[in-house]
């Protein structure tokens, strides 16, 4: 595994998120090297002293490949593998074939298998080296490699135009699902965060569902949604969505995009935070940054701190000087301040019948302070 940090950008919990990454992919890390730069080395994105020394480490490790935590450009990535003479693979792919691994609904494989397409379309001359791309001496006729390329890059585009037409079809049905809820005067409720916030736990808790829950990265690709009775009187449509993460591939974001709406038209958002990390702060600011790319970044929001029980906080509700509700403190694992998430629900229910809606300021959350 490869970490990089550029300039002065220090992540101290970077090097974890890779293993993590790496580990929810079902690949066994053997080893680490951390880098640091200035600026991306144009060939290699990291010094030549430092593929040398990463080839040696992954020799003496019997390592079969080299995980980088960030995106390679096709040069970068085909300059590294000659180098390290390994597989390279970059936070990119490695982020995509997580995602084929845990996409189960028919609309989740589609969504994913467009990403990676998308993807592969920028590095298939990596696939053909072995043949030969000049051309022959018969007129305009190329060598076997450039038809090859050239006929795999028409099977691509091809497909892509396949899997959006199904893709287009399965989001008109969405939309007509969306309508019929709205139709129904029901609050439409979203969970949103970092992957791993506990989110789906979170979901289960408050739903009394089974939806599966799992602490690795991305465990959730599908949309869930089940009716969520709040308080006597207040019902809602509560969903469970992908969780974001830094350097989320934008091929991924736009594959998700009929998926990712469901927030984007929610009528509130249940920001889950990790209260234990210590880079929750990054995380959250990750979090807005996709919302507001999906078009998400007005959508009311109500921020909920989860995994109060490992950072050892009581549940408690945060409110702004004019009474509006900021955030809660709950565990959704052992319980621990749902009844006053719920009752959070429910007061912006309320609220937004009588057009009052919760407050835009970003409530903050320190783990030292007293609950």
């Amino acid at each position: 595994m490869v970490s990089v940090a550029i300039g002065r950008r220090d992540d101290p919990d970077a090097a974890e998120e890779l293993r993590q990454l790496v580990e929810s992919s079902g690949i066994t890390p053997v080893g680490h090297v951390a880098v640091r730069r200035d600026r991306p080395d144009s060939a290699y994105y990291i010094g030549s002293g430092k593929v040398e020394e990463i080839k040696a480490q992954a020799a003496a490790a019997g390592a079969g490949f080299v995980v980088f935590d960030v995106a390679l450009t096709p040069a970068q990535q085909r300059n590294l593998e000659r180098a390290l003479e390994l597989w390279v693979l970059d936070r990119t792919a490695l982020i995509l074939y997580i995602f084929s691994r845990r996409a189960k609904s028919r609309e989740g494989k589609l969504q994913v298998e467009l990403a990676q397409l998308e993807h592969l379309s920028t590095r298939l001359v990596r696939g053909w080296s072995h043949l030969e791309r000049q051309r022959g001496g018969l007129g305009k006729t190329g060598g076997p490699g450039e038809k090859q390329i050239e006929l795999d890059r028409r099977m691509i585009g091809v497909r892509v135009r396949q899997l959006r037409e199904r893709l287009k079809v399965l989001e008109k049905q969405r939309r007509t699902r969306r309508r019929a809820r709205s139709r129904r005067d029901v609050l439409s409720v979203s969970l949103v965060g970092y992957t791993n916030a506990g989110k789906s736990t979170l979901f289960n808790a408050l739903t009394r569902s089974a939806a599966y829950a799992a602490d690795q990265l991305f465990a959730t690709l599908d949309t869930t949604s089940r009716r969520c009775h709040v308080v006597d009187g207040v019902e809602v449509v509560l969903s469970d969505t992908v969780g974001f993460i830094r350097g989320l591939p934008h091929s991924l974001i736009e594959a998700f995009k009929s998926t990712l709406d469901e927030t984007a038209e929610a009528d509130l958002l249940l920001h889950v935070v990790d209260a234990a990390s210590p880079a929750r702060e990054e995380q959250m600011a990750e979090v807005d940054r996709v919302l507001a790319e999906i078009g998400a970044g007005d959508v009311p929001r109500l921020v909920v701190y989860n995994k109060i029980d490992i950072a050892g906080r009581e549940p408690e509700v945060v409110r702004d000087p004019c009474d509006t509700i900021l955030s809660v403190a709950v565990s959704a694992r052992t319980g621990a301040g749902l009844d006053l998430l719920r009752g959070a629900i429910a007061e912006f229910a309320r609220r937004s019948s009588a057009d009052q809606p919760f407050s835009d300021e970003a409530p903050t959350w320190s783990p030292s302070a007293t609950a």
